[in-house]
């Protein structure tokens, strides 16, 4: 068959195609409900385009101190009225996802507040951040506490630990949608508006916070409409619809917004300066691609976990699971598994497909790290990516795929490496076919 035949000249045999052609099979009614949600968010983002007359003049962008940046404050009400919010921060000035998350926090903490996170440890690079792990300027420096509420075995909310918590200082309750590097469920709205509403009946002085990366359009709702304060996210990952080359956003409650733009800017200043140069058309268009976009990359997070279930390994969450995120965790027990995969990944990429991943000391982590994305932006995680740190139980996390074809051959070709590599056996692979 014809589409075989392209697949062995990208260097698939022919054992991988026809496992992985048994493995979709089954699938094909998951996929369909995936297509209805991405069909309902899209209409979603339509209307709130619609509604707050997004125009030609909007695209075009603005240079030096930025005001009246007509485009910017427009996609900014975009933002606020899709994600159910006050009003919305969303820039070019915002490096990244762990950048708007930072400044969320330092923005609505002051000396002697405590910061409360309700899931658990936070994700590795929030370590520094807070001051779990010491770095320069960190919240600790600056006077602000931290304690967190473990989520119970089943990776459930602890309501009764989280009640014990809650202290006289607690000035800001945290909550991370999406596992990180743990294997842990992803929390769904439903979750985390249960949570909310409870903290809320005790504390209702209280702000919550959710980092909402790799969480933004899996599902029908967001957490602002379950009853969260202020979301953060990164434009890199879903809204960014693989266009946006660079961002984060913060939307929610109007007085918590206005405090970071006076953090991100300068006290005074707050969101009337900051020039949208000429990326305004990447960010409107790359979100109104985001539903599509994002559905294609839960579409190979489960083909991904179908896969790797089959053959015998750790997969997180299971194939049958709902998703509430974008990211596939596969445990292989040793690092020689986590590297093959990820080289297998690199080598699917439309850039860099040449380049072989090592681990490495990134900068934010405590121990090495590899990470395979050949992308059109750098590091941009709705493209198709894996990474993973280089420790027990040596679990690679893997994401992405602005396209469904592109996502499914970049899972093949990691089986392909990992037969290459000696991690599993053909033999094996043919049993199952």
């Amino acid at each position: 068959m014809e589409l075989n035949i392209q697949y062995e000249k990208l260097g698939i045999r022919s054992s991988v195609f026809e496992f992985g052609e048994k493995i979709l099979s089954p699938l094909a009614q998951r996929f369909q409900g995936i297509d209805e949600t991405a069909e309902y968010n899209q209409l979603r983002v339509l209307s709130a385009m619609h509604e707050n007359r997004v125009g030609e003049a909007c695209l075009m962008g603005t240079t030096g101190y930025g005001y009246n940046d007509l485009g910017r404050d427009t996609l900014e009400r975009v933002y606020a009225d899709l994600f159910g919010g006050e009003d919305a921060l969303v820039r070019p000035q915002i490096t990244c996802g762990t950048h708007a998350l930072a400044l969320a926090l330092s923005a609505n903490l002051r000396p002697g507040d405590q910061l409360l996170s309700v899931s658990g440890k936070p994700y590795d690079t929030l370590e520094s951040v807070i001051g779990i792990r010491p770095a320069a300027g960190s919240l600790a420096e600056y006077g602000v506490t931290y304690d967190q509420a473990d989520l119970k075995a089943d990776g459930s909310f602890d309501f009764e630990a989280i009640k014990g918590k809650l202290k006289p200082q607690t000035r800001l309750i945290a909550i991370q949608r999406s596992k990180g590097y743990e294997t842990r469920p992803t929390l769904s709205v439903d979750q985390i508006g249960e949570v909310c509403k409870f903290i809320h009946e005790i504390r209702p002085d209280i702000p919550i916070m959710v980092d909402n990366c790799y969480g933004e359009f899996v599902e029908r709702t967001e957490p602002l409409s379950a009853g969260a304060d202020l979301i953060v996210g990164s434009l890199i990952k879903n809204p960014g619809g693989g266009l946006a080359p660079v961002g984060g956003y913060i939307v929610g409650r109007a007085d918590l917004v206005e405090n970071a733009a006076h953090r991100l800017t300068s006290p005074g200043l707050g969101k009337e300066v900051g020039a949208s140069l000429g990326i305004l058309k990447d960010f409107y268009q790359g979100l109104f691609l985001a539903p599509t976009v994002t559905a294609s990359a839960l579409k190979g997070a489960i083909f991904a976990a179908s896969i790797y279930e089959k053959l015998g390994f750790g997969v997180f969450p299971p194939s049958d699971h709902i998703r509430h995120d974008i990211i596939q965790a596969v445990t292989f027990g040793a690092p020689e598994g986590v590297i093959s995969f990820c080289k297998g990944i690199q080598a699917s990429s439309p850039v860099d497909s040449f380049v072989s991943p090592e681990p490495w000391p990134m900068p934010g982590y405590d121990s090495d790290v590899i990470m395979a994305a050949g992308n059109f932006i750098s590091g941009s995680s709705i493209e198709l990516s894996a990474d993973g740190p280089i420790r027990e139980p040596y679990t690679v996390y893997f994401q992405g795929g602005l396209t469904w074809p592109h996502a499914k051959y970049g899972i093949l070709n990691s089986l392909e490496y990992l037969i290459r590599d000696g991690v599993i056996s053909e033999e094996k692979l043919k049993q199952e076919i």
